[in-house]
């Protein structure tokens, strides 16, 4: 019952260590990646639904 009780969030509280910086590094460059790759993503695939309706209508021209 004790151990109910007792707010785990207060063990957070600690100290905050700081990163190494070759770890820093390597975190913010895989963020870019993936912010790059998401975007390049968008790039290609946003487009599709306009693309597929534009081939299928039909112009009615006299």
């Amino acid at each position: 019952m004790l151990e109910q009780d007792q707010n785990p969030f207060k063990k957070m509280q600690g100290d905050l260590k700081d990163v190494p910086p070759e770890l820093r590094q390597k975190v913010m460059n895989d963020v870019a990646l993936a912010k790059l790759i998401m975007e390049m993503a968008t790039l290609f695939t946003s487009n599709y639904g306009s693309l597929i309706e534009g081939l299928l209508k039909t112009n009615k021209t006299k």
